[in-house]
Protein backbone atom coordinates (compact mmCIF):
# COMPACT_ATOMS: atom_id res chain seq x y z
CA UNK A 1 0.00 0.00 0.00
CA UNK A 2 1.45 3.75 -0.77
CA UNK A 3 -0.08 6.43 1.00
CA UNK A 4 -0.75 9.24 -1.04
CA UNK A 5 -0.12 13.24 0.08
CA UNK A 6 2.74 12.19 2.32
CA UNK A 7 5.41 10.74 0.24
CA UNK A 8 8.37 13.17 -0.52
CA UNK A 9 8.41 12.33 -3.55
CA UNK A 10 4.94 13.74 -3.87
CA UNK A 11 4.93 16.52 -1.75
CA UNK A 12 8.25 18.03 -3.17
CA UNK A 13 6.46 18.50 -6.87
CA UNK A 14 3.86 20.72 -4.83
CA UNK A 15 6.46 22.32 -2.90
CA UNK A 16 7.87 23.74 -5.92
CA UNK A 17 5.01 25.47 -6.89
CA UNK A 18 4.16 26.65 -3.05
CA UNK A 19 7.83 27.66 -2.44
CA UNK A 20 7.44 29.69 -6.08
CA UNK A 21 3.77 31.29 -5.69
CA UNK A 22 5.71 32.75 -1.76
CA UNK A 23 8.71 34.43 -4.08
CA UNK A 24 11.39 31.64 -3.53
CA UNK A 25 13.88 31.24 -6.36
CA UNK A 26 12.84 27.27 -6.99
CA UNK A 27 14.83 26.83 -10.82
CA UNK A 28 17.68 24.74 -9.37
CA UNK A 29 15.66 22.52 -7.22
CA UNK A 30 13.79 21.98 -9.92
CA UNK A 31 16.44 21.25 -12.18
CA UNK A 32 17.99 19.03 -9.86
CA UNK A 33 14.71 16.81 -9.45
CA UNK A 34 14.23 16.56 -13.35
CA UNK A 35 18.01 15.52 -13.85
CA UNK A 36 17.66 12.89 -11.03
CA UNK A 37 14.86 11.33 -13.48
CA UNK A 38 12.28 12.80 -10.94
CA UNK A 39 8.93 13.95 -12.29
CA UNK A 40 7.86 17.80 -12.30
CA UNK A 41 4.11 17.10 -12.48
CA UNK A 42 1.19 15.48 -10.42
CA UNK A 43 -0.82 14.00 -12.90
CA UNK A 44 -4.44 15.58 -13.30
CA UNK A 45 -6.83 15.43 -10.20
CA UNK A 46 -4.22 12.70 -8.67
CA UNK A 47 -2.42 12.69 -5.31
CA UNK A 48 0.36 11.22 -6.38
CA UNK A 49 3.13 10.18 -8.34
CA UNK A 50 4.69 6.80 -9.41
CA UNK A 51 6.78 5.46 -6.80
CA UNK A 52 9.86 6.38 -6.62
CA UNK A 53 13.05 4.33 -5.77
CA UNK A 54 14.63 4.48 -2.55
CA UNK A 55 17.39 6.84 -3.98
CA UNK A 56 15.09 9.53 -5.68
CA UNK A 57 12.78 9.34 -2.41
CA UNK A 58 15.58 10.06 -0.38
CA UNK A 59 16.72 13.21 -3.03
CA UNK A 60 12.85 14.25 -2.77
CA UNK A 61 13.26 14.88 1.04
CA UNK A 62 16.66 16.35 0.55
CA UNK A 63 15.18 19.17 -1.90
CA UNK A 64 12.54 19.65 0.42
CA UNK A 65 14.79 20.74 3.29
CA UNK A 66 16.64 22.85 0.89
CA UNK A 67 13.28 24.72 -0.44
CA UNK A 68 12.27 25.22 3.12
CA UNK A 69 15.39 27.52 3.66
CA UNK A 70 15.32 29.67 0.59
CA UNK A 71 13.84 33.43 1.35
CA UNK A 72 10.60 34.21 0.07
CA UNK A 73 9.06 37.68 0.17
CA UNK A 74 7.75 39.48 2.32
CA UNK A 75 4.73 39.01 4.02
CA UNK A 76 3.69 42.37 5.09
CA UNK A 77 0.78 42.33 2.60
CA UNK A 78 -0.35 38.71 3.58
CA UNK A 79 0.96 38.02 7.35
CA UNK A 80 0.55 35.02 9.34
CA UNK A 81 -0.06 36.71 12.61
CA UNK A 82 -3.36 37.53 14.35
CA UNK A 83 -3.13 41.18 15.25
CA UNK A 84 -1.28 41.47 11.98
CA UNK A 85 -3.72 40.58 9.79
CA UNK A 86 -6.56 42.74 11.80
CA UNK A 87 -4.09 45.55 11.38
CA UNK A 88 -4.71 45.95 8.21
CA UNK A 89 -8.37 44.82 7.62
CA UNK A 90 -11.88 46.40 7.60
CA UNK A 91 -14.02 44.20 9.87
CA UNK A 92 -16.26 46.09 11.99
CA UNK A 93 -15.44 46.35 15.74
CA UNK A 94 -18.83 46.18 17.02
CA UNK A 95 -21.08 42.62 16.43
CA UNK A 96 -24.94 43.34 15.28
CA UNK A 97 -27.72 42.29 17.29
CA UNK A 98 -28.91 39.36 17.43
CA UNK A 99 -32.32 37.91 17.24
CA UNK A 100 -32.11 34.95 19.45
CA UNK A 101 -35.75 33.33 18.37
CA UNK A 102 -34.20 33.29 15.05
CA UNK A 103 -31.07 32.35 15.58
CA UNK A 104 -31.73 28.50 16.25
CA UNK A 105 -33.72 27.99 12.97
CA UNK A 106 -30.91 30.06 11.07
CA UNK A 107 -28.01 27.67 12.62
CA UNK A 108 -30.39 24.44 11.89
CA UNK A 109 -30.89 25.87 8.68
CA UNK A 110 -26.98 26.24 7.90
CA UNK A 111 -26.27 22.42 9.32
CA UNK A 112 -28.78 21.03 6.86
CA UNK A 113 -27.58 23.21 4.11
CA UNK A 114 -23.75 22.16 4.64
CA UNK A 115 -25.01 18.36 4.33
CA UNK A 116 -26.72 18.86 1.24
CA UNK A 117 -24.60 20.50 -0.40
CA UNK A 118 -21.60 18.41 -0.02
CA UNK A 119 -24.04 15.34 -0.26
CA UNK A 120 -24.59 16.99 -4.30
CA UNK A 121 -20.87 17.88 -4.45
CA UNK A 122 -19.69 13.99 -3.60
CA UNK A 123 -20.59 11.85 -6.25
CA UNK A 124 -18.53 14.17 -8.67
CA UNK A 125 -15.82 15.03 -6.61
CA UNK A 126 -12.90 14.83 -8.66
CA UNK A 127 -14.73 15.09 -12.27
CA UNK A 128 -13.57 17.89 -13.94
CA UNK A 129 -16.02 20.56 -15.47
CA UNK A 130 -16.99 19.04 -18.69
CA UNK A 131 -17.70 15.74 -17.26
CA UNK A 132 -20.33 16.97 -14.77
CA UNK A 133 -21.87 18.72 -17.74
CA UNK A 134 -22.04 15.16 -19.92
CA UNK A 135 -22.91 12.94 -17.15
CA UNK A 136 -26.21 15.45 -16.55
CA UNK A 137 -26.87 16.17 -20.08
CA UNK A 138 -26.64 12.44 -20.62
CA UNK A 139 -29.28 12.07 -18.07
CA UNK A 140 -31.51 14.79 -19.15
CA UNK A 141 -30.86 16.58 -15.94
CA UNK A 142 -28.29 19.63 -17.18
CA UNK A 143 -28.73 22.42 -15.95
CA UNK A 144 -28.28 20.38 -12.48
CA UNK A 145 -31.39 21.04 -10.35
CA UNK A 146 -31.00 18.31 -7.73
CA UNK A 147 -29.21 15.48 -7.07
CA UNK A 148 -27.24 13.25 -9.47
CA UNK A 149 -28.54 10.03 -10.68
CA UNK A 150 -26.70 6.75 -12.57
CA UNK A 151 -30.28 6.39 -13.93
CA UNK A 152 -30.33 6.74 -17.74
CA UNK A 153 -26.24 7.11 -17.75
CA UNK A 154 -24.85 5.74 -20.66
CA UNK A 155 -22.25 3.11 -20.29
CA UNK A 156 -19.81 5.15 -22.15
CA UNK A 157 -20.13 7.95 -19.90
CA UNK A 158 -19.92 6.24 -17.30
CA UNK A 159 -17.14 4.43 -18.09
CA UNK A 160 -15.44 8.26 -19.06
CA UNK A 161 -16.35 9.80 -15.83
CA UNK A 162 -16.52 7.23 -13.06
CA UNK A 163 -18.38 8.49 -10.12
CA UNK A 164 -16.03 9.18 -6.86
CA UNK A 165 -15.69 5.41 -5.52
CA UNK A 166 -16.53 6.20 -2.22
CA UNK A 167 -19.05 8.26 -2.31
CA UNK A 168 -21.19 6.88 -5.49
CA UNK A 169 -23.11 4.34 -3.00
CA UNK A 170 -24.26 6.41 -0.51
CA UNK A 171 -24.88 9.53 -2.42
CA UNK A 172 -26.80 9.03 -5.60
CA UNK A 173 -30.35 10.46 -5.31
CA UNK A 174 -31.78 6.72 -5.80
CA UNK A 175 -29.80 5.45 -2.27
CA UNK A 176 -29.45 8.76 -0.29
CA UNK A 177 -30.42 7.52 3.17
CA UNK A 178 -29.56 10.27 5.69
CA UNK A 179 -26.32 12.17 5.49
CA UNK A 180 -23.10 9.51 4.71
CA UNK A 181 -20.31 10.42 6.29
CA UNK A 182 -17.77 13.07 5.01
CA UNK A 183 -14.62 14.79 6.36
CA UNK A 184 -16.23 18.17 5.17
CA UNK A 185 -18.67 18.03 7.92
CA UNK A 186 -16.28 15.64 10.62
CA UNK A 187 -14.27 18.45 10.85
CA UNK A 188 -17.85 20.86 11.87
CA UNK A 189 -18.09 18.01 14.21
CA UNK A 190 -14.44 18.64 15.83
CA UNK A 191 -14.95 22.61 15.99
CA UNK A 192 -18.28 22.07 17.84
CA UNK A 193 -16.28 19.18 20.04
CA UNK A 194 -13.52 21.64 21.02
CA UNK A 195 -15.78 24.37 21.84
CA UNK A 196 -18.20 22.45 24.20
CA UNK A 197 -14.76 21.25 25.77
CA UNK A 198 -12.83 24.22 25.90
CA UNK A 199 -15.18 27.43 25.30
CA UNK A 200 -13.78 30.01 23.47
CA UNK A 201 -11.03 30.56 25.11
CA UNK A 202 -9.42 26.91 22.93
CA UNK A 203 -5.79 27.24 21.95
CA UNK A 204 -4.49 25.49 18.25
CA UNK A 205 -2.93 22.77 20.87
CA UNK A 206 -6.24 22.16 21.68
CA UNK A 207 -7.72 21.49 18.24
CA UNK A 208 -4.74 19.15 17.78
CA UNK A 209 -5.43 17.20 20.79
CA UNK A 210 -9.24 17.01 19.05
CA UNK A 211 -7.29 15.63 16.08
CA UNK A 212 -5.22 12.82 17.47
CA UNK A 213 -8.34 11.72 19.48
CA UNK A 214 -10.81 11.76 17.62
CA UNK A 215 -9.69 11.74 13.96
CA UNK A 216 -9.01 8.75 12.19
CA UNK A 217 -5.34 9.54 10.11
CA UNK A 218 -7.19 7.85 6.80
CA UNK A 219 -9.45 10.84 6.91
CA UNK A 220 -7.54 13.72 6.72
CA UNK A 221 -5.84 14.73 3.94
CA UNK A 222 -3.43 17.42 1.61
CA UNK A 223 -2.28 19.58 4.78
CA UNK A 224 -4.24 18.14 7.27
CA UNK A 225 -2.49 14.82 6.71
CA UNK A 226 0.86 16.93 6.68
CA UNK A 227 0.31 18.56 9.59
CA UNK A 228 -1.23 15.23 11.34
CA UNK A 229 2.04 13.54 10.50
CA UNK A 230 4.12 16.49 11.87
CA UNK A 231 2.05 16.04 14.98
CA UNK A 232 3.21 12.71 15.49
CA UNK A 233 6.52 13.64 14.65
CA UNK A 234 6.90 15.86 17.73
CA UNK A 235 6.13 18.92 15.80
CA UNK A 236 3.85 21.92 17.83
CA UNK A 237 2.17 24.71 15.85
CA UNK A 238 2.20 26.51 13.91
CA UNK A 239 5.10 24.34 12.48
CA UNK A 240 2.73 21.99 11.93
CA UNK A 241 1.97 23.81 9.05
CA UNK A 242 4.92 24.49 7.96
CA UNK A 243 7.40 21.43 7.89
CA UNK A 244 6.97 19.37 4.70
CA UNK A 245 3.56 20.89 4.06
CA UNK A 246 2.95 22.61 0.50
CA UNK A 247 -0.56 22.38 1.05
CA UNK A 248 -0.57 24.97 3.16
CA UNK A 249 -2.61 27.71 0.82
CA UNK A 250 -5.21 24.28 -0.20
CA UNK A 251 -8.61 24.39 0.96
CA UNK A 252 -8.71 22.30 3.95
CA UNK A 253 -8.91 25.08 6.31
CA UNK A 254 -11.50 26.87 4.21
CA UNK A 255 -13.60 23.47 5.16
CA UNK A 256 -13.34 23.93 8.83
CA UNK A 257 -15.01 27.66 9.43
CA UNK A 258 -18.39 27.61 9.93
CA UNK A 259 -19.29 26.45 13.32
CA UNK A 260 -17.31 29.28 14.53
CA UNK A 261 -19.12 31.74 12.82
CA UNK A 262 -22.37 30.14 14.06
CA UNK A 263 -21.23 30.87 17.68
CA UNK A 264 -20.20 34.39 16.97
CA UNK A 265 -23.30 35.43 15.17
CA UNK A 266 -23.47 38.82 13.76
CA UNK A 267 -19.54 39.34 15.06
CA UNK A 268 -17.90 38.61 11.81
CA UNK A 269 -14.13 39.55 13.01
CA UNK A 270 -14.46 37.11 16.32
CA UNK A 271 -15.84 34.50 14.00
CA UNK A 272 -12.53 34.67 11.86
CA UNK A 273 -10.31 34.93 15.14
CA UNK A 274 -12.05 31.92 16.19
CA UNK A 275 -11.29 29.95 13.12
CA UNK A 276 -7.77 31.57 12.66
CA UNK A 277 -6.85 29.70 15.58
CA UNK A 278 -8.28 26.24 14.47
CA UNK A 279 -6.87 26.88 10.53
CA UNK A 280 -2.57 27.69 11.94
CA UNK A 281 -2.70 23.99 12.70
CA UNK A 282 -2.19 23.32 9.25
CA UNK A 283 -2.47 26.61 7.12
CA UNK A 284 -0.58 29.52 6.63
CA UNK A 285 -1.48 33.00 4.52
CA UNK A 286 -4.28 32.12 2.41
CA UNK A 287 -5.05 29.12 3.62
CA UNK A 288 -5.77 30.79 6.83
CA UNK A 289 -7.57 33.18 5.16
CA UNK A 290 -9.99 30.94 3.31
CA UNK A 291 -11.04 29.64 7.29
CA UNK A 292 -11.53 33.57 7.79
CA UNK A 293 -13.43 33.90 5.26
CA UNK A 294 -15.95 31.32 5.65
CA UNK A 295 -16.10 32.06 9.48
CA UNK A 296 -17.06 35.55 9.29
CA UNK A 297 -19.58 34.69 5.95
CA UNK A 298 -21.19 31.88 8.39
CA UNK A 299 -21.45 34.73 11.21
CA UNK A 300 -22.75 37.67 9.04
CA UNK A 301 -25.47 34.70 7.63
CA UNK A 302 -26.97 34.50 10.91
CA UNK A 303 -28.28 38.28 11.17
CA UNK A 304 -28.23 39.06 7.39
CA UNK A 305 -31.11 39.90 5.33
CA UNK A 306 -29.13 39.41 2.53
CA UNK A 307 -26.05 37.83 0.37
CA UNK A 308 -24.03 40.68 -0.33
CA UNK A 309 -24.12 41.74 3.29
CA UNK A 310 -22.85 38.16 3.97
CA UNK A 311 -19.95 38.80 1.32
CA UNK A 312 -18.66 42.08 2.63
CA UNK A 313 -17.92 40.35 6.08
CA UNK A 314 -16.40 37.87 4.25
CA UNK A 315 -14.01 40.22 2.53
CA UNK A 316 -13.56 42.17 5.70
CA UNK A 317 -12.05 40.09 7.79
CA UNK A 318 -9.28 39.05 4.50
CA UNK A 319 -5.92 41.13 4.45
CA UNK A 320 -6.99 43.37 1.20
CA UNK A 321 -4.09 42.81 -0.56
CA UNK A 322 -3.93 39.17 -0.29
CA UNK A 323 -4.31 36.75 -3.38
CA UNK A 324 -7.26 35.36 -1.40
CA UNK A 325 -8.83 38.85 -1.46
CA UNK A 326 -7.94 39.37 -5.07
CA UNK A 327 -9.85 36.72 -5.79
CA UNK A 328 -13.17 37.58 -4.03
CA UNK A 329 -13.23 40.47 -5.56
CA UNK A 330 -12.42 38.72 -9.18
CA UNK A 331 -15.44 36.66 -8.44
CA UNK A 332 -17.43 39.31 -7.36
CA UNK A 333 -17.00 41.88 -10.41
CA UNK A 334 -17.86 38.98 -12.58
CA UNK A 335 -21.19 38.55 -11.01
CA UNK A 336 -21.37 42.15 -10.86
CA UNK A 337 -20.78 42.44 -14.97
CA UNK A 338 -24.18 40.88 -16.12
CA UNK A 339 -21.62 37.71 -17.72
CA UNK A 340 -23.65 34.87 -16.47
CA UNK A 341 -22.32 32.01 -14.70
CA UNK A 342 -20.98 30.04 -17.01
CA UNK A 343 -19.08 32.44 -18.83
CA UNK A 344 -18.20 33.71 -15.11
CA UNK A 345 -16.87 29.93 -15.05
CA UNK A 346 -14.90 30.08 -17.79
CA UNK A 347 -13.24 33.56 -16.70
CA UNK A 348 -12.55 31.92 -13.49
CA UNK A 349 -10.61 28.74 -14.88
CA UNK A 350 -8.77 31.60 -17.03
CA UNK A 351 -7.57 33.28 -14.22
CA UNK A 352 -7.03 29.66 -11.68
CA UNK A 353 -6.81 26.66 -13.64
CA UNK A 354 -3.67 25.99 -13.31
CA UNK A 355 -4.19 25.53 -9.67
CA UNK A 356 -4.27 22.14 -7.85
CA UNK A 357 -8.24 21.47 -7.80
CA UNK A 358 -8.37 21.66 -3.85
CA UNK A 359 -6.46 25.18 -4.07
CA UNK A 360 -7.95 28.05 -1.68
CA UNK A 361 -7.31 30.71 -4.16
CA UNK A 362 -9.82 28.74 -7.23
CA UNK A 363 -12.39 27.18 -4.73
CA UNK A 364 -12.82 30.41 -2.66
CA UNK A 365 -13.38 32.26 -6.08
CA UNK A 366 -15.80 29.74 -7.00
CA UNK A 367 -17.77 29.61 -4.35
CA UNK A 368 -18.00 33.54 -4.41
CA UNK A 369 -19.13 33.52 -8.03
CA UNK A 370 -21.86 31.16 -6.99
CA UNK A 371 -23.06 33.24 -3.44
CA UNK A 372 -22.98 36.72 -5.72
CA UNK A 373 -25.13 35.01 -8.42
CA UNK A 374 -27.58 33.19 -6.60
CA UNK A 375 -28.17 36.06 -4.49
CA UNK A 376 -28.94 33.82 -1.52
CA UNK A 377 -31.21 31.22 -2.89
CA UNK A 378 -30.23 27.22 -1.80
CA UNK A 379 -30.94 25.44 -4.56
CA UNK A 380 -29.65 27.70 -7.33
CA UNK A 381 -26.26 28.72 -5.32
CA UNK A 382 -25.57 24.86 -4.63
CA UNK A 383 -25.96 23.50 -7.93
CA UNK A 384 -24.02 26.54 -9.81
CA UNK A 385 -21.17 26.00 -7.83
CA UNK A 386 -21.16 22.20 -8.11
CA UNK A 387 -21.68 22.47 -11.73
CA UNK A 388 -18.73 25.18 -11.88
CA UNK A 389 -16.03 21.67 -10.86
CA UNK A 390 -12.95 21.60 -8.94
CA UNK A 391 -13.93 20.55 -4.87
CA UNK A 392 -17.63 20.12 -5.89
CA UNK A 393 -18.38 18.35 -2.06
CA UNK A 394 -16.39 21.44 -0.47
CA UNK A 395 -17.60 23.87 -2.20
CA UNK A 396 -21.30 22.72 -2.04
CA UNK A 397 -20.99 22.04 1.87
CA UNK A 398 -19.61 25.87 2.15
CA UNK A 399 -22.10 27.44 0.17
CA UNK A 400 -24.93 25.76 1.19
CA UNK A 401 -24.21 26.46 4.65
CA UNK A 402 -24.34 30.23 4.17
CA UNK A 403 -27.27 29.80 1.92
CA UNK A 404 -28.67 27.65 4.84
CA UNK A 405 -28.00 29.62 7.39
CA UNK A 406 -30.00 32.98 5.65
CA UNK A 407 -32.93 31.44 4.50
CA UNK A 408 -33.37 29.09 7.98
CA UNK A 409 -34.17 25.57 8.24
CA UNK A 410 -37.72 26.47 7.20
CA UNK A 411 -36.63 28.41 4.22
CA UNK A 412 -34.98 25.38 2.37
CA UNK A 413 -36.58 23.11 -0.16
CA UNK A 414 -38.08 19.41 1.63
CA UNK A 415 -36.40 17.83 -1.54
CA UNK A 416 -33.15 18.73 -0.59
CA UNK A 417 -33.32 18.10 3.61
CA UNK A 418 -36.24 15.27 3.62
CA UNK A 419 -33.49 12.63 2.36
CA UNK A 420 -31.38 13.80 5.00
CA UNK A 421 -33.63 12.13 7.41
CA UNK A 422 -32.09 14.40 10.04
CA UNK A 423 -29.33 11.98 10.34
CA UNK A 424 -25.61 12.02 10.11
CA UNK A 425 -22.97 9.64 9.83
CA UNK A 426 -19.67 10.24 11.13
CA UNK A 427 -16.31 8.64 12.07
CA UNK A 428 -15.85 11.19 15.01
CA UNK A 429 -16.60 9.19 18.27
CA UNK A 430 -19.78 10.30 19.83
CA UNK A 431 -20.90 11.80 16.74
CA UNK A 432 -22.68 9.02 14.75
CA UNK A 433 -26.03 8.96 13.78
CA UNK A 434 -26.90 12.70 15.50
CA UNK A 435 -29.33 14.92 14.10
CA UNK A 436 -29.23 18.19 12.56
CA UNK A 437 -31.31 19.33 15.51
CA UNK A 438 -29.27 18.37 18.30
CA UNK A 439 -26.30 19.49 16.58
CA UNK A 440 -28.06 23.68 16.06
CA UNK A 441 -29.10 22.84 19.87
CA UNK A 442 -25.64 22.37 20.73
CA UNK A 443 -24.12 25.31 18.54
CA UNK A 444 -26.58 27.69 20.51
CA UNK A 445 -25.50 26.59 23.79
CA UNK A 446 -22.09 26.90 22.93
CA UNK A 447 -22.53 30.53 22.06
CA UNK A 448 -20.86 32.76 25.20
Amino acid sequence: MRITWIQPEDLLVHELRQSADEGRDVAAVAEAWRDAGGSPTIPHGGASQPPASAELRALAGRLLDRLATLPSRTAADEPDGLAEIRAITSAADSPAAVDVMDLRERVRGGWLGRAAGCLLGKPVEKIPREGIREILEATGRWPLRGYFTARGLPAEVAERWPWNRASAATSLVEVIDGMPEDDDLNYALLALYVLERHGAGFTTEDVAAAWLALLPAGRVFTAERAAYRNLLEGYAPPETATVRNPYREWIGAQIRGDVYGWVRPGDPWAAAALAWKDARLSHTRNGLYGAMYVAAMTSAACVASGVEEVLDAGLSVVPPRSRLAAAVRDARALAASGIGFEKGVDRLYESYGDLHWVHVLNNAALVTLALALGRGDFADSVCMVVSGGWDTDSNGATVGSVTGTLAGAAGLPGEWTGPLNNRLASSMPGFDGVGFDELADRTVAGIS
